[in-house]
């Protein structure tokens, strides 16, 4: 890619100096500035595109080829995880009896159901490159009750939900893995027996943990690219840098308040989203 950006400038500089030459030649000859002008400007409208298409050529195959490369990716890593599921449910009815052999199959399909939302993840996250996701009515209950209910595999925090029938209309993969997100940092920095509750409010939603908390400082960064609350606790920390751009293209409004060493509450005003009955 040095290779071309070298070129292009060299281009581009050879280019403004024939186009600075012409000018000059054009004003000598007596035609008018404003005749001399629409000359270059046609002149410079091909020079530009002959260097555009130099340039971005090269970067855009590079891009169909990964693109391509990626969804074959994608398509291979569909069967081992279907052959996965399929034989985990042959098994379970082999081994009823067989307490020990069942945890471990229990372990990995809660394995297999992670690896299948990762695969998830990464087609909406290729489709979202390729074109806007399209929108859907979503039940914030269901949603919420349905992602709980994954993370509690995980036999950790205890969930209070308090939510009444509430409909919203979002990017729901874009929803869900902004609310994952936010429940993991919350079951991550806080104790396992503690409780994490979940409360709706007119068109607000409250997310409240008892975790180590932050303090006003760390509070101006959280929403920086590989901030974390904890530097003990592993993680890339850039969960709330995504949060706050989802938020910011479904024109939600987050709020965060936390105090050290007693919790962190997380508030979403949905009032934009929210589906009028």
């Amino acid at each position: 890619m040095k290779k071309q950006i070298w070129i292009g400038t060299l281009l581009y500089t050879l280019s403004t100096m024939v186009l600075f030459g012409l000018l000059y030649t054009l004003l000598n000859r007596n035609i008018g500035l404003f005749m001399a002008l629409f000359f270059l400007l046609l002149l410079s409208l091909g020079f530009g595109y002959i260097l555009s298409h130099y340039i971005l050529s090269q970067k855009i195959r590079i891009d169909e080829s990964l693109l391509h490369l990626t969804k074959e990716i994608l398509h291979e890593l569909n069967i081992p995880i279907a052959t996965i599921e399929a034989n985990s449910k042959l098994l379970k009815r082999t081994l009823k009896e067989n307490e020990k052999g069942l945890k471990r199959l229990g372990r990995i399909d809660d394995a297999s159901k992670r690896l299948e939302r990762l695969y998830m993840e990464l087609i909406y996250s290729i489709k979202k490159e390729i074109h806007t996701i399209e929108k859907e009515q979503v039940s914030l209950l269901l949603l919420i009750k349905e992602r709980t209910d994954i993370l509690k595999l995980q036999k950790r925090n205890p969930f209070i939900l308090d939510i009444e029938p509430f409909d919203i209309y979002v990017d729901k993969i874009g929803f869900e893995k902004m609310l994952d997100n936010i429940l993991i940092n919350a079951m991550k920095y806080s104790d396992k027996s503690s409780t994490i509750e979940i409360k709706l409010e007119g068109s607000v939603l409250f997310i409240k943990d008892s975790g180590v908390g932050m303090d006003e400082v760390e509070l101006i960064t959280i929403y920086e690219r590989y901030y974390q609350a904890d530097s003990h606790v592993s993680g890339e920390g850039i969960g709330l840098a995504l949060v706050k751009a989802y938020c910011d293209d479904e024109k939600i409004r987050i709020d965060i308040s936390s105090q050290k060493g007693v919790g962190t509450v997380v508030r979403f005003d949905l009032s934009n989203v929210r589906t009028q009955v």
